[in-house]
């Protein structure tokens, strides 16, 4: 089984690429997703969302309001790890459960962990790849303003609370540039799975103890 790690700022493209591994092939394990479902009603993680932050975090149907919450977060570093304390342990286990499935599915799996922080966490020494999905700040700021009604100064607030571009950069070992369209974008991703991923999962399963070709 391949590890990769794919990581990226917030509008930088990063959806783009999960879903294309996902075409491909890949086994995709998407981090926001798991990060939902620990906190849905009902569950002990948003009891302790709510233990924390109070009912005002909540919606009125009893679900987490998740921008309400963001808002309070982003602006806070302290508030923001209290959640990341709650939130990360969770999805870390569920995570784990997922990918000792994908590699029970076969030793050439490929298997992506989508993964926004990535680098802030400190887990870029747990994957074979990290790829990261780059394009310039104000590029970002752009997307943010346009696709998602922010201001640019809420977009800013938002990259300010993540690794910075030189610092994701830094952890790379597979940078896919996506300052210029979706069309290229995935060109890149498709290269990358052809060229490099495929051939080192086959590799890597033909090399274990008990392949047909070891």
């Amino acid at each position: 089984m391949l590890k990769i790690g794919l990581t990226g700022g917030i509008a930088s493209g990063k959806s783009v690429v999960a879903t294309r591994f996902t075409e491909l092939g890949a086994v995709v394990i998407d981090a926001d997703a798991l990060a939902r479902k620990v906190v849905a009603p009902g569950t002990p993680g948003l009891a302790d969302v709510v233990s924390m932050f109070g009912d005002g975090v909540l919606r009125a149907d009893g679900g987490l309001d998740r921008a309400r919450l963001g808002t309070l977060v982003f602006n806070d570093p302290v508030q923001r790890e209290q959640l990341n304390a709650i939130i990360h342990p969770l999805v870390r286990e569920r995570a784990a459960q997922l990918l000792k499935e994908a590699a029970e599915s076969g030793p050439d799996s490929i298997v992506v962990q989508d993964i926004p922080l990535l680098v802030e966490t400190g887990q870029t020494g747990s994957f074979d790849v990290v790829v990261v999905v780059d394009a310039p700040d104000e590029v970002r700021i752009q997307r943010m303003v346009e696709h998602r009604g922010m201001s640019a100064e809420e977009a800013r607030t938002r990259m300010a609370a993540q690794a910075s571009r030189a610092e994701r950069l830094a952890a790379a070992d597979v940078i896919l540039d996506n300052s210029g369209t979706v069309e290229s974008l995935i060109e890149q991703v498709d290269s990358l799975w052809r060229s490099r991923l495929v051939p080192w999962a086959s590799a890597t399963a033909a090399s274990k103890p008990g392949s047909k070709d070891s």
